[in-house]
């Protein structure tokens, strides 16, 4: 192996364009491929920027010509050259058009056999290329998507800062506090049986800053979550973290607005037209069965509620009778791409997500036929036909249930099965838009008791105000989240800042004033020394970079996740405390052992 000597690099790969033909140069990275055709070798050198073909021929100085001839792949290498126009050209990558003639070569660590070949189009396993994430991140695609993330975090900071914004860190270790997912714990050596819980998010700690008088907070931030993992989901993941005093809903709509064109014009070219189209949850709910719609395709739901009601058909009436409704989807025309086998796969799909069937009607000019219209009037498939628009070609679907919540899910689920299977999506499209008004609480059967919907700290509606403690369910939150193609990008509220509300508030979740004063009094007491309106709202960084490069997962755009089950497979993570870290921190495993 050869030392740098006197090599030092002048150019990354990407630096040498065009306009350096005829220079001197010195580049350095990863041996990608060699071409060895005898008396010609070519060799492509990868770096973080892209990808360079160094060149020797017979008239290469012998020694540096014998290096080429070793060379092997993943080794490390700098190389001296003058830049030459290339006489095959290669248009796909942006140094196609040149190359290096090599006139000093330095092998500087040679690699063994890598377990997998590395290439831009990867087949590899996904425990594999986790086990061996650095390798992996030598691809292409994965470089450039974690160049993009700097891109990205950059012009967000470069945003808030021209926008008044300060960049505030807070801490890493704090109190485990209840209403949210489960928080991963860090045991205390010098407070025996005490634990600090790693952070979900700032909330408390961004909102102290509001009364502290920082006006104006931001923070691009890690969070730690113990929940089940997905694709869009990580035990540690970042936040683009926002808060600011003296607001209201439309300041922070307006201002996050022009942030999220920004960074679409900055990073993609990608022209975002404002204001964003705004919906209630109640008409998102309605229309798209999911707080998170994707509109980039039509399939609306229809309630036919009002024209069953006396239907004499016992499954729609009892599904109406019974608290719950009968609503549709019409597949406008789909009617010849469905054929019957994808029907009983539809209907064994809307099953996985709870329905007891799913109803259907194809509209075909020589063979239409239906689940469920021949237990109907006439009259009332004439008005179902009006009220869902059907035409010559569509296929109408039908589900019904005494519970609206199963009716929303598996219709909202099916239409972007719908839209998946058969092309309706628009994948060049960007459809962004704020879900608002989301209902303040939520009910649990099993504990008998209310829960936040965002978090506790979340203001009610004022117009809601004087239900809040005898309809709970009918109360409105000051809640938001801005939604991209079907994806919660971000979701905030204005907080409660007036402490009566919030002890309202606490005491409608069941807390006890010993729970409040235990849990949150340090902030109920802050709030005793003056407090501004403020809110706020956080986006999944990502998620963010992951939507804004098409990526199917956030994987795709970190550089060490984790695996579903939370382990990371590289460093072997989490990994068995020895006997004396569990002395240091007065703890015991009492693990059950398999029979």
């Amino acid at each position: 192996m050869d030392m740098m000597g006197e090599l030092r690099r002048t150019h990354y790969n990407i630096e040498v364009r065009d306009e350096t033909v005829g220079s001197e140069v010195t580049v350095a990275g990863f041996v990608a491929r060699v071409r060895d055709l005898g008396n010609l070798i070519f060799c492509d050198l990868r770096d973080y920027s892209g990808i360079l073909q160094l060149s020797f021929n017979d008239t290469t100085n012998a020694e540096v010509f014998a290096k080429a001839k070793s060379l092997s792949s993943e080794s490390t290498v700098m190389a001296k050259g003058i830049v030459y126009e290339r006489s095959s050209k290669n248009d796909e990558i942006p140094t196609g058009h040149i190359e290096l003639f090599v006139t000093d070569l330095r092998i500087l660590s040679i690699s063994e056999l890598t377990p997998f070949e590395i290439r831009d189009e990867s087949n590899v396993r996904d425990e594999l290329a986790l086990r061996y994430r650095y390798l992996d991140i030598r691809r292409r695609p994965l470089t450039e998507a974690l160049v993009a993330r700097h891109n990205i975090v950059k012009r967000v900071r470069d945003f808030f800062d021209a926008h008044n914004f300060i960049e505030v860190e807070t801490p890493m270790l704090v109190r485990s506090t209840p209403e949210g997912a489960r928080d991963y714990i860090v045991p205390s050596r010098v407070h025996p049986g005490k634990v600090f819980a790693l952070p979900q998010s700032p909330q408390l700690f961004k909102q102290l800053l509001m009364l502290s008088g920082i006006d104006r907070y931001f923070q691009i931030v890690r969070c730690f979550r113990d929940e089940d993992l997905r694709a869009d989901r990580q035990p540690e993941f970042s936040q683009i973290d926002v808060e600011m005093a003296f607001c209201d809903v439309e300041d922070i709509l307006n201002l996050n607005e022009e942030f999220i064109k920004t960074i679409f014009k900055e990073i993609l070219n990608y022209d975002i037209e404002l204001p964003l189209m705004r919906m209630t949850y109640a008409e998102a709910i309605s229309n798209y069965g999911s707080d998170k719609p994707d509109t980039r395709f039509d399939l609306k739901l229809h309630d036919l509620s009002q024209i069953l009601k006396n239907t004499s058909f016992e499954v729609f009436a009892g599904a109406i009778a019974g608290g719950g409704s009968v609503r549709a989807i019409n597949a406008k025309g789909l009617a010849d791409k469905i054929s019957r086998r994808d029907i009983d796969s539809l209907v064994e799909f809307a099953k996985s997500y709870g329905a007891k069937g799913l109803a259907y009607s194809r509209y075909l000019e020589s063979s239409s036929s239906s689940s469920f219209e021949k237990f109907l009037s006439e009259s009332e498939l004439e008005e179902i036909r009006k009220e869902c628009g059907i035409s010559l070609g569509d296929t109408l679907f039908l589900v019904a249930d005494t519970n609206n919540e199963v009716v929303f899910n598996v219709l909202g689920a099916l239409r972007l099965e719908l839209a998946g299977r058969y092309g309706l999506i628009d994948s060049e499209r960007f459809d962004l838009l704020w879900v608002t008004q989301f209902p303040l609480f939520e009910y649990s059967t099993e504990d008998e008791r209310y829960y936040a919907v965002h978090h506790p700290f979340t203001a009610p509606m004022d117009e809601d105000l004087d239900i809040l403690e005898t309809h709970p369910l009918q109360v409105r939150a000051k809640a938001y989240d801005m939604v991209v193609n079907g994806t919660e990008l971000g979701g905030g509220s204005i907080r409660i800042s007036n402490p009566e509300l919030q002890r309202r508030m606490f005491s409608m979740l069941s807390f006890t004033d010993e729970e409040m004063n235990e849990q949150f009094g340090f902030l109920i007491e802050a709030y005793r020394y003056g407090a501004p309106p403020h809110g706020g709202i956080a986006y999944g960084l990502d998620r963010l970079v992951m939507i804004m490069l098409k990526k199917k997962s956030i994987r795709e755009v970190i550089a060490f996740p984790k695996v579903q089950s939370a382990a990371d497979l590289m460093t072997s993570a989490p990994s068995v405390p020895s006997d004396k870290q569990l002395q240091e921190l007065y703890m015991t495993f009492n693990l059950k052992q398999e029979e």
